[in-house]
């Protein structure tokens, strides 16, 4: 009876070995295990060693919490246009909910990949052909944002997507490429008539100016040409104001020396002939401006001219005082200049 026991016993080690073996279950890291114990959810098991009951817990749901790529595949859609694009790219998603990831969808990466195809289609639709190229990025970003917010009940976010490729008609892209051609050539045509223009409005603004020089530098030669004329007027002005200046000094120092000189009577005959020298000197000049000459009556006879001297000094002497005396030489000096 002994080795029966014994045998029942080893036979029954073996079997619990074999269930506490079945039990025991190592999770990898960023990974998550959905438990169903008697077909209801019970637990989820974290990285690392975990236990549950065998023949009584499963493992019903086996998630990877890290980033996921989903290859979206070509898919066609028509632009505000009425142009058919074909558009494939490339989905990143990580699982943020395993429950719902689990038990909201059935299959969340399949719905995810249909989502994206629907939204591609909707938001194509809004664009015209030409801004589908130029909103490629901000393309990216709504799609990006609808599908965040209608993955949310399946436990995913979306955290980018990229279009790696637009392709359309060959017909499309010949007249794409044609009208950028002459898009070109327009652009060309326009920078070339902008540079004729600046350069007409460079030389025009040239010449201009060189009118404006030029008239400046006619402004500043008649100006200097004035300032040297005024300045040569002035000069003779005061050129012969000073020669004035200096012959009525000299005139009154005449004057003075031959006031003093009447009262000398050793001087008379000196004063006498030197009023007969203006005198003579008068008529001489007279004859060289005019052709008309009031001549004495005897111009030949100069003791007459002496004579005539000598009475208008013994006028002068019979003058009061030195001054009467001068005024009077003065005045004879210029009747005689007369």
């Amino acid at each position: 009876m002994f080795p029966i026991l014994l045998i029942l016993f080893s036979v029954l080690a073996i079997v619990a070995s074999g269930v506490v073996f079945k039990g025991i279950r190592i999770v990898p890291h960023r990974h998550v295990w959905i438990v169903q114990r008697l077909g209801k959810f019970h637990r989820i098991l974290e990285p690392g060693l975990n236990w549950i009951v065998p023949f009584v817990d499963v493992i019903a749901y086996r998630h990877s919490i890290k980033e996921e790529i989903i290859n979206i595949h070509a898919q066609t859609a028509i632009t505000k246009d009425n142009v058919s694009v074909s558009l494939d790219g490339i989905l990143y998603v990580k699982i943020i909910d395993p429950f719902a990831a689990s038990y909201g969808v059935k299959d969340p990466y399949f719905a995810i990949e249909q989502l994206v195809q629907t939204t591609i289609r909707s938001e194509i639709g809004k664009l015209l052909l030409d801004r589908t190229f130029e909103e490629r990025e901000s393309l990216n970003v709504q799609i990006v944002s609808t599908i965040s917010e209608a993955s949310k009940a399946w436990g995913i976010k979306c955290i980018r997507y990229e279009i790696k490729d637009i392709n359309m008609p060959d017909e499309i892209r010949k007249a794409m490429e044609l009208q950028m051609i002459a898009e070109r050539q327009k652009r060309a045509r326009i920078l070339e008539s902008e540079g004729v223009r600046q350069a007409q409005i460079n030389e025009s603004e040239g010449r201009r100016q060189a009118d404006i020089n030029l008239a400046e530098g006619k402004k500043q030669s008649i100006v200097l040409e004035s300032e040297a004329a005024k300045i040569d007027q002035i000069n003779r002005a005061k050129g012969k104001a000073e020669s004035i200046y200096d012959i009525a000094l000299a005139t009154k120092k005449q004057i003075q020396i031959l006031a003093e000189s009447v009262d000398d009577v050793k001087s008379e005959k000196a004063v006498a002939y030197l009023i007969a020298e203006n005198y003579i000197k008068a008529f001489k000049e007279l004859a060289k401006e005019s052709t008309t000459l009031m001549l004495p009556l005897d111009p030949m006879n100069g003791a007459s001219m002496i004579a005539q001297a000598t009475s208008i000094y013994q006028t002068i002497s019979k003058e009061k005082t030195k001054n009467d005396k001068a005024k009077l030489i003065k005045k004879m000096i210029d009747a005689d200049k007369k």
